[in-house]
């Protein structure tokens, strides 16, 4: 049912709009930035703000009740929810078939690459693949507001021209998570939240139309922790429909499940976002990274290298199996995670390799039930599409109960055997300092080794040299001790190597190299790399300044 249309707050109200704290002419901050848009955040800054500031207090509460022994488990208050006999809402037929999807970037050649793909669903990231240069950010929500308006084009430098194709990839957004700051917009005198600054522009802009043609508004939303941070998202996403004239429950949503403490609140999240939520993903990536950084002081529970550290291994495994479990109980879809390899063009066996390793992961999620996957490069669609189609010849696999799945708190949490190598040492170091460089570049999602690497990505290299450093008396496979000597080593020889390497951040390596040698040497593992380095995001490179 329709609720009346609230009045939208302009720049004409009582209480001023947002403020952007370094104003631009461009025709693109004009064309986003307007001043209504400017009011509509401030309207969910002063509404939720507060809200989501509590949130992350109560975060670092419970990080420092984990720090002290403390271990995550299911919640004694929300018991009746999870044993309560509830469905989500029907979820739109455009949505019934989600087995393909892709991830990137915000910029415009990428979205209609991505578009384009063959994918049933294109997830366009202001997150973990964009680095947020005020730039960058206000791009990605100039090209989707053409996406949507069906007017969006590139030109290469070379000539090439790029358009959108019929039958496009349903488009979702992922806003940043909450606790990320969008410095650049404040409200009066704090910083907007990165999460209400990126929902709130391309809802303000796009909703009505998505709505109008029956295609949104859908969210990908990530790094929750509780349902409670579900809970301020159904609020903020039932604000904005009253606000922009669309009926409750319009916005659909996605909730990655990617931080250790959010798999033992599944059903309270689903509950809480019953009304807009379509389903769960399994995000992989940040998931390993969130268990290292829960789960850092307990040296029972120190991961192997990361190589070593697949979804077959039984944490993962049980955490998997819970989603497809949890999310089919209530008719939601239970979404696989990222493949993020890219082609390898100059070597063919490797080449078939790699793909080879797609096809076994793919098979693995639709043989446990998944009712789609992610891939992160647009050749990797037919890939993973023949798997599904295979397996799973109708649109979903919504009937796939597995009731055979128990997973109890202490499989969710076991320990991972495996060993620590001085190359995987090496590598996480080289890994982190090239995407680090990159990312303060502007720049964020970056191949390294036939690997698309995002800030989840090289959060698990940043967090396990942490922790291996940090936990006494760890060895090397080869009997040696790991220590900050091998450390140092290790950073200066890839400080060198990459300042002499063309490649995304070159100018950036040394700022990069010092920025990940504090954070390394910090006695408290840094909740976010993407967070400690948002200072250096818009600074000039070394050789850009006069």
């Amino acid at each position: 049912m329709s609720v009346p249309q609230a009045a939208i707050p302009d720049a004409s109200s009582e209480a001023p709009p947002a403020v952007v704290s370094s104003p631009s002419t461009s025709t693109i901050q004009a064309t986003v930035l307007g001043a209504d848009a400017l009011a509509f955040l401030a309207d969910l800054h002063r509404r939720f703000d507060a809200r989501r500031r509590e949130l992350l207090v109560a975060r670092r509460q419970r990080q420092a009740r984990f720090d002290a022994g403390e271990l995550p488990d299911f919640l004694a208050a929300t018991k009746a929810i999870r044993d309560g006999d509830w469905k989500i809402a029907p979820i739109p037929a455009v949505l019934l078939d989600r087995r393909v999807e892709i991830t990137g970037p915000v910029d415009r050649k990428m979205i209609i690459n991505a578009l384009n793909s063959g994918a049933k669903v294109f997830m366009a990231d202001f997150e973990d693949s964009t680095a947020p240069t005020f730039a960058n950010l206000l791009d990605g929500q100039f090209n989707l507001r053409d996406a949507v308006a069906g007017r969006i084009e590139f030109t290469s430098p070379e000539g090439k021209h790029y358009a959108v194709k019929p039958n496009p990839a349903v488009l979702m957004v992922r806003p940043r998570g909450w606790h990320l700051p969008e410095r650049h917009v404040t409200v009066d005198g704090e910083a907007m939240s990165g999460s209400l600054f990126d929902f709130g522009l391309f809802a303000f802009h796009n909703a009505k139309a998505l709505h109008a043609a029956d295609r949104g508004p859908y969210f990908y939303l990530p790094k929750m922790e509780s349902h409670r941070e579900a809970a301020l998202w159904n609020d903020v996403m039932d604000r904005a429909e009253d606000v922009l004239g669309l009926p409750r429950g319009a916005m659909k949503a996605t909730v990655l499940i990617e931080t250790l403490p959010a798999v033992f609140e599944m059903d309270e999240i689903l509950h809480a976002l019953r009304s807009r939520i379509t389903g769960l993903n399994c995000g992989r990536w940040d998931y390993i990274f969130s268990y290292i950084k829960t789960l850092r002081a307990h040296a029972d529970r120190v991961l192997p290298e990361r190589g070593q550290v697949a979804m077959t291994v039984p944490f993962l495994k049980a955490y998997s199996e819970l989603l497809i479990k949890t999310c089919h109980r209530r008719g939601a879809f239970a979404m696989g995670g990222m493949a993020a390899q890219i082609p390898i063009n100059h070597d063919a066996a490797a080449n078939e390799a790699a793909l080879a390793k797609v096809r076994a992961d793919k098979l693995r999620e639709v043989g446990a039930g998944h009712d789609g996957t992610w891939v992160a490069h647009p050749a990797l669609v037919p890939v993973a599409k023949a798997v599904f189609d295979q397996h799973m010849p109708a649109p979903n696999q919504l009937d796939v109960m597995r009731a055979d799945v128990v997973a109890d708190r202490d499989t969710l949490i076991a320990p991972s055997s495996g060993t620590i190598t001085r190359a995987g040492f090496a590598a996480n170091i080289e890994i982190c300092l090239r995407y680090l460089a990159a990312w303060i570049d502007g720049q964020g999602c970056v191949p390294i080794h036939h690997l698309m690497e995002d800030a989840a990505t090289a959060e698990i290299s940043r967090a396990q040299v942490w922790q291996w450093l940090h936990q006494p008396g760890l060895r090397f496979d080869d009997g040696s001790r790991i220590g900050f000597d091998a450390f140092a080593a290790d950073l200066a020889e890839a400080r060198t190597r990459l300042a002499a390497t063309a490649m995304p951040g070159q100018g950036r390596v040394d700022e990069a190299a010092g920025l990940l040698d504090a954070l390394t040497r910090a006695d408290t593992l840094a909740d976010f790399l993407t967070l400690a380095a948002l200072d250096f995001c818009d600074r000039d490179s070394p050789s850009d300044r006069s």
